[in-house]
């Protein structure tokens, strides 16, 4: 709607995980490199990040970054699962026909369609997200016993665990400490910083087509304000500063506008609760 007018050739600001517009900011980057390094080590991985701080986006530049002729990857965006239906789910993605009904049948199944892969040079790779949302331990235990499937110096598969910071409360607990054990990577994603939410802006602006700056400083220190460095929150917020400027015929986005925009949003969600 709004994109000639700032000579944009796409919207900067849409909450998808598109892998154009990742930002690579210093623990964005850390966290991609952690987790391709992960991959390709074959460990059990876990990522956690409050909502809104760039989780899904990283896991979308990471299958970019896989070989799809060398990796198998199963994409788990339901965690809402028995520990019969996990295996199940992650047998049909990695291609084992007709998944048996009993847990040890479809063990076997597995096993042998990862040395499968193994001899024909392909990695299966699942990648779990909302993973604090599993609501039994026993899952947890389903997930561990999938990395004893292992060549003396290696694992056969790679797994990723993506979640809220209440996914890393829970591996706390006694209860998963085998578990922790079997973790071999982990990060935790913060909020970007004031600077990097600058250049986040700047970033996407110039991913969707803008040659020079468009939000003033301080309609970008407002912008870190109000968002607290949640790059879903600058997105919303950014985005719907750019329209209600549109509107209004504004060429440039200032500190005004963008507090005007956010306490209409605050207030609209303080209303509602």
């Amino acid at each position: 709607m709004y994109e000639s007018f700032y000579g944009l050739t796409a919207k900067p600001f849409r909450n998808t995980p598109d892998p154009r517009f990742l930002f690579r900011s210093t623990a964005h980057q850390e966290a991609l490199d952690r987790l391709l390094y992960a991959v390709e080590e074959r460990e059990l991985t876990v990522l956690v990040g409050e909502v809104g701080t760039g989780k899904t986006l990283l896991t979308r530049a990471l299958l970019d970054e896989l070989d799809e002729t060398k990796h198998a990857v199963a994409m788990l965006l339901n965690p809402r699962l028995t520990p019969t239906q996990l295996l199940r789910t992650l047998a049909i993605e990695w291609g084992v026909v007709k998944p048996r009904r009993s847990r040890a049948d479809m063990w076997a199944q597995l096993s042998d369609r990862l040395w499968e892969s193994h001899t024909a040079g392909i990695l299966p790779v699942a990648i779990i997200e909302e993973a604090q949302l599993f609501k039994r331990s026993e899952v947890f235990d389903e997930i561990r016993l999938l990395t004893n499937f292992q060549l003396d110096d290696a694992n056969l598969l790679s797994l990723v665990l993506v979640g809220q910071p209440e996914l890393k409360a829970k591996l706390s607990t006694d209860r998963l400490r085998a578990f922790r054990q079997r973790i071999g990577i982990q990060y935790e994603l913060e909020p970007l910083s004031e600077a990097d939410s600058a250049r986040y802006i700047q970033h996407r602006l110039a991913v969707a087509g803008r040659a020079g700056p468009l939000f003033s400083d301080g309609a970008l220190a407002a912008l870190y304000q109000h968002a607290r460095g949640l790059p879903r929150s600058l997105n919303h917020l950014a985005n719907m500063a750019l329209l209600s400027g549109f509107t209004r015929g504004l060429h440039e986005i200032d500190q005004a506008l963008v507090h005007s925009i956010a306490h209409d949003v605050e207030g609209r969600w303080s209303v509602e609760q």
